[in-house]
């Protein structure tokens, strides 16, 4: 794969389907989840040639894996090898990365370990609240130590997910999992893993880019995240910083100007707010002096 021939690399690519036509998830899920992303419920399970041939066609490459929540939802994933084979006959257009459910125990480290040595995987998903563990729970601690010996990256969903969105309860999938501060543990308990954390954290981003400050190993990326939502000034930067070659710099500075503009905003917030609070204060004093007083004037007329 030639990178700089390439458009653009797309970090985060689910495969939603074998090619025996056996989804990842359950129906209910994914009709859900159709509804939720507002895609075609029919379309919403490309098979992996399919997502090769998208990409290829627009110069891009793509990370592509499954979840493996098999302890959790009972579905079992697509298969791994699968996936990797689809991605040895992409021509470097799909780039493997694994799942291995962490309740599966030595049998997961050892499928972890073959899935990097002889299919040449370069990554691994974690979804903690469809595979509902905690990424600190010390059941899922073998499986980061195959990954940091072997060089590989850890890409964790963090924050919100589409999953379950709109079914009874959730579809039983719990959120808290996804607190990205819980991959803070990981990344000191692994000071040389690479970390990826998926989206932007919502509503966990300040604990997103604090973890990814603090520790050199941890990434943010911005998948499922609309560019509407970006502000224009950040969308300027990025394309300047793209055709100048200076884009972290550039990041930076983005970074900062939006750092200054909340700033101001706080400041103005607080500047209204100050004597809207005296005038709040003051009108609970005088109606706790007026119910005082009241009934004293009130005994007073009848006494007369």
């Amino acid at each position: 794969m030639d990178v700089d021939s390439l458009a653009a690399i797309d970090v985060h690519t689910h495969a939603e389907v074998s090619s025996r036509g056996r989804a990842s998830l359950d129906d209910s899920l994914n009709v859900a989840s159709a509804a939720y992303f507002k895609v075609d419920a029919a379309t919403r399970k490309p098979t992996l040639e399919e997502i090769a041939g998208y990409y290829r066609e627009r110069d891009m490459a793509a990370v592509v894996f499954t979840v493996d929540a098999e302890h959790a939802t009972g579905v079992p994933p697509v298969p791994n090898e699968e996936i990797a084979e689809a991605a040895a006959a992409s021509g470097g257009v799909l780039i493997p990365f694994g799942s291995v459910d962490p309740f599966r125990g030595k049998a997961g480290v050892r499928q972890a370990r073959t899935l990097v040595e002889r299919y040449g995987v370069k990554g691994f998903k974690f979804h903690p609240s469809i595979q509902g563990f905690f990424p600190n729970d010390r059941v899922a601690y073998g499986l980061y130590e195959v990954i940091e010996e072997t060089g590989t990256i850890a890409l964790f969903h963090t924050g919100q997910t589409g999953i379950g969105a709109g079914v009874p309860g959730g579809g039983g999938i719990r959120l808290k999992y996804s607190n990205p501060m819980y991959v803070d543990d990981v990344s000191a308990d692994f000071p040389h893993l690479k970390i990826i954390l998926a989206h932007p954290s919502f509503p966990w981003q300040d604990e997103a880019l604090s973890v990814a400050t603090h520790k050199p190993g941890v990434y943010i990326d911005l998948s499922g995240w609309s560019p509407k939502y970006s502000p224009p000034l950040l969308v300027h930067l990025v394309a300047s910083g793209e055709a100048s070659g200076k884009l972290d710099q550039l990041l930076e500075r983005a970074a900062r100007l939006q750092t200054q503009s909340l700033e101001r905003r706080l400041a103005v917030f607080l500047t209204v707010l100050e004597p809207v609070m005296v005038l709040l204060l003051g009108g609970m004093v005088l109606l706790i002096v007026l119910a005082i007083l009241l009934p004293i004037i009130q005994i007073n007329q009848l006494v007369r």
